[in-house]
């Protein structure tokens, strides 16, 4: 059995160092990636999310993807080339994750200025079944209310203080986690090994790996785009890890036909 890489063992104790220290201090209300519109945002923040995990599970998944695929990949290329590869991938997930989200909170703040202009009971309803679900499920009461009573000055600031609840809640959402640089590494596997077999878990019978990476980036992009409500997994964050994966394997001009 081939031993474990140096850097792929650095990088194993440094996320779990950092979990634990994050367990005991909170690190991720300053070290976790905010959204650029963000008051808390910092340019640093694109690096440091990658060693801040939600739970030991997330961690953990990471770190499985990390022992079982990072070795091979760091063997192939040395340790630099390989560290090199892992911020770059991470390092892009976050950006492509905060591209996609800096157009949907602009969008957000465009509709919650329209909805200042001319509150009214329907203009809510609409509002929070399109962009705040679980909002207008916890405040039907109040809009229940606020129907009765489309002209009551009160009703109307409170709806108004209502849709920027869901700005802030938005805004101030954190991304955390090494995922964006593991998709990376999974995407150069199945560039490199395309035909190498893997036998998974939850799967009863061998796959190649350029299957397996093909079909788990489209679901990725499936759900991304789905967006679903009680979804808190960052998609695009494990899409921009791929896709930045590929950008740099075309850049060194790797060849699958060379392993």
């Amino acid at each position: 059995m081939l031993s474990i890489t140096p850097t792929v063992r650095n990088l194993l104790i440094l996320n779990l160092l950092f979990f634990v220290v994050d367990s005991k201090l909170g690190l991720s209300g300053s070290l976790a990636l905010r959204p650029v519109l963000s008051s808390g945002f910092m340019p640093f923040q694109f690096i440091s999310y990658m060693f801040l995990h939600a739970d030991f599970g997330h961690l953990f998944s990471n770190m499985f993807g990390l022992f079982m695929f990072g070795p091979l990949l760091e063997r192939e290329w040395g340790p630099k080339k390989f560290l090199f590869f892992y911020f770059f991938t991470g390092i892009g997930a976050g950006l492509l994750f905060s591209g996609i989200g800096y157009f949907e909170n602009t969008m957000l703040r465009n509709a919650i200025d329209v909805y200042i202009q001319s509150p009214s009971p329907d203009a809510l309803v609409d509002f929070l079944s399109k962009h705040a679900k679980g909002l207008y499920e916890a405040n039907l009461e109040f809009v229940n209310a606020f129907e009765e009573n489309p002209t009551n000055s009160h009703y109307i600031q409170s709806s108004i203080q209502l849709v920027n609840i869901t700005y802030d809640a938005v805004i101030n959402q954190p991304m955390v986690g090494a995922s964006g640089a593991i998709f990376g590494i999974l995407m150069a596997f199945g560039l490199l090994y395309p035909n190498m077999e893997l036998f998974m878990l939850f799967i009863p019978f061998p796959i190649k790996a350029k299957y397996f990476v093909t079909f788990y980036g489209l679901y990725e992009l499936y759900s991304g785009i789905k967006n679903a409500p009680s979804d808190n997994v960052a998609h695009f964050a494990h899409i921009g890890g791929m896709l930045f994966a590929y950008i740099l394997l075309r850049y060194w001009a790797t060849k699958k036909t060379n392993y």
